[in-house]
């Protein structure tokens, strides 16, 4: 069974910068299903960012400030996060996939502090 680990959270200063790893079992970050989603108390599930079939996208909250990549092994997918906002903070659950399934993290918190 593929797990997947997620590192990097914690609690960081607005306008400063934190970086999220998905460390995974197996190569599951491929350019055609792999991302970030994220959760805050009383909000909806948001997509963060994504890449399918080649095509990264990143959510209009984010876009400018937020980064999506992957390591060359597609064992570990990256978040990179600059200029955080109060409003970024939740908790960031990451993704892939192997065939036909996707595999998900447990859930990482990040809290952004005014």
């Amino acid at each position: 069974q593929v797990q997947l680990v997620e590192s990097g959270g914690g609690l960081v200063q607005a306008g400063g910068s934190l970086r999220l790893s998905c460390a995974a079992s197996g190569r599951i970050f491929s350019d055609n299903g792999m991302g970030w989603h994220r959760q805050a108390p009383g909000k909806q599930r948001e997509l963060v960012a994504s890449v399918t079939s080649g095509t990264t996208n990143y959510a209009n909250s984010v876009k400018g400030r937020f980064t999506i990549s992957r390591d060359n092994t597609k064992t570990t997918m990256y978040l990179q996060m600059n200029n955080l906002k109060s409003e970024d903070s939740a908790v960031y659950y990451c993704y892939g996939r192997l065939d036909v399934r996707y595999y998900w993290g447990q859930g990482i918190q990040v809290t952004v502090s005014s």
